[in-house]
Formats: C-alpha cells, sequence, structure tokens
C-alpha cells in the first residue's frame, strides 16, 4: 500500500523543472486515480533564476500543499542544492546531475549521480528535454507511476512534433537509472 510521497524539483528558470512537476502529478492524478497536488515557486527572472516544484502524491487526502521534508529531492543546479539540500528526508533519495551538481555535503540520503543532460545531449542531439530525461530517472528509482501514464501526461501537455523526442527522453532517462541500480 502506498503511503503520501512528497517530491521537490529544483534548478535554474529554463531547466524544465516546474514542466517536469506537472507532468508527474498529472500522471498521479489523472491517469492513475492517486491524490497530488503541485506547487510552484520561481525566480523573476525568465531563465536563470532559481526554480522550485513541489509534488505530493497519495491514496489519501492531501491535507498541505509544500513540501517541507522531501522523501525525494530532484537538484540540478550548485545553488539549488546549496539552497534545498537540507530538506531531503534522512534515507530519501537525492537526484543529481554531476554536470550542475558538485558538492554534496553530510547528506544522510541515497545520492543518485547521473549525467542526464550530457546523454541527453548526446543520445537525443537536443537537451531541451533534459527534464524529461530527469523524470525518466526518477521513475525509474521510484516506481512512483508508470510509465504509461507518464507517457499519457506528456501526450496531453507536448505538441506532436516533440512527442517522439520527449518519450526517447524518457526511456533514456529510465534505462539510465535502470543501469545504475544494477
Amino acid at each position: 500500500m502506498m503511503t503520501t510521497k512528497s517530491f521537490v524539483f529544483t534548478g535554474s528558470g529554463g531547466q524544465g523543472v516546474i514542466t517536469a512537476a506537472i507532468i508527474l502529478g498529472e500522471a498521479a492524478a489523472i491517469y492513475e486515480g492517486l491524490n497530488a497536488v503541485q506547487t510552484q515557486v520561481y525566480g523573476p527572472e525568465a531563465r536563470g533564476g532559481s526554480t522550485r516544484a513541489d509534488v505530493v502524491i497519495s491514496q489519501d487526502p492531501i491535507r498541505y500543499p509544500k513540501v517541507a521534508s522531501a522523501h525525494v529531492l530532484v537538484c540540478l543546479t550548485q545553488e539549488a542544492y546549496n539552497k534545498y539540500g537540507r530538506i531531503v528526508q534522512p534515507g530519501g533519495l537525492l537526484l543529481i546531475d554531476p554536470l550542475y551538481v558538485s558538492q554534496v555535503k553530510n547528506s544522510e540520503a541515497c545520492v543518485v549521480s547521473l549525467p542526464m543532460f550530457e546523454t541527453t545531449r548526446k543520445e537525443i542531439g537536443n537537451p531541451v528535454v533534459f527534464n524529461i530525461c530527469v523524470l525518466g530517472c526518477l521513475l525509474s528509482l521510484t516506481n512512483i507511476v508508470k510509465p504509461e501514464s507518464v507517457l499519457k501526461a506528456l501526450q496531453s501537455k507536448i505538441a506532436p512534433a516533440y512527442l517522439d523526442m520527449n518519450t526517447k527522453a524518457l526511456e533514456l532517462g529510465m534505462a539510465m537509472a535502470k543501469k545504475k541500480q544494477q
């Protein structure tokens, strides 16, 4: 039986942090029948400012939409880690990309470092889907929702011309995380 799980996605404006959180929340709520809530905070800059998106997923009613202590924390910049690294629970999951986060200090979380940006750029040729690769890694590491549910959420959000590239990024992320777990 699933209990309430909390996710915090952090990074920089333009990395797709909020989009990834929205897609995860929609996959859980619309396609899996779970309760989900997503909130976001971002700096005044359109690109480059700090960004945070919280997602809470549960079978039970969700009484508060913000996350104070995350089961899963995704940090896509060093600044985001420095600011939010302390909110991941001991024994929780901290997902980072070593290209952007190089210093993790005294974390009691399980730290998973995967070269998601470079792999996306190299394998797909367009880093604009980096966030979907991150989401794929998250799916494999947590099994919070089925990949099919995320694909349905992607289909509802992404223009058809970009759906194939996003699907490949999701699959790439899932494969990267599965390989890391072996």
